[in-house]
């Protein structure tokens, strides 16, 4: 390991994919006697670019339904690249699934935001995510998984 101090620095961000549906259009515009029920679905993935450098990439999956009926249908997967240098490797991946959506989050939020406002409903501000919780349910679920394969 070199004697560099860690560092983790954001070389880009942009938006991978950006889709938002509004099927029931103008109709669905009209007021409602209550709040569409919203469904809000996050995935976090990291590919290797080089030994320092990573893609890291957030999906946030937005749906509102108002009964059976799709108000609104948002997706957005936004990724950044990522150079990571000095940190122990047992750190990888907490930096990679933590630290790295954490930083990208309120951009997309905002995209998310805007996009929703932008289809003519009140801007969606997704509440802030608890991205050490996810990570430890991910390997809780990998190490369950891992556990099932070899009793097998």
């Amino acid at each position: 390991m070199t004697d560099a101090s860690p560092s983790l620095n954001i070389l880009a961000q942009y938006i991978k994919d950006l889709s938002f549906e509004n099927p029931g259009a103008p109709r669905s515009l009209q007021s409602r006697d209550q709040a569409p029920a919203i469904n809000i679905n996050v995935n976090v993935n990291a590919n290797p670019l080089s030994d320092t450098d990573f893609d890291v990439v957030l999906t946030l999956n937005t749906e509102a339904r108002d009964g059976d009926k799709v108000v609104f249908n948002c997706e957005l997967v936004y990724g950044g690249v990522f150079r990571i240098s000095g940190f122990p490797q047992e750190h990888m991946l907490p930096l990679l699934f933590i630290e790295c959506p954490r930083l990208l989050f309120p951009f997309a939020r905002q995209i998310v935001a805007d996009a929703t406002r932008n289809g003519g409903f009140p801007p969606l501000m997704i509440d802030p995510i608890d991205f050490t919780q996810m990570f430890t349910q991910r390997m809780a679920e990998e190490q369950a998984r891992a556990k099932v394969e070899t009793t097998n």
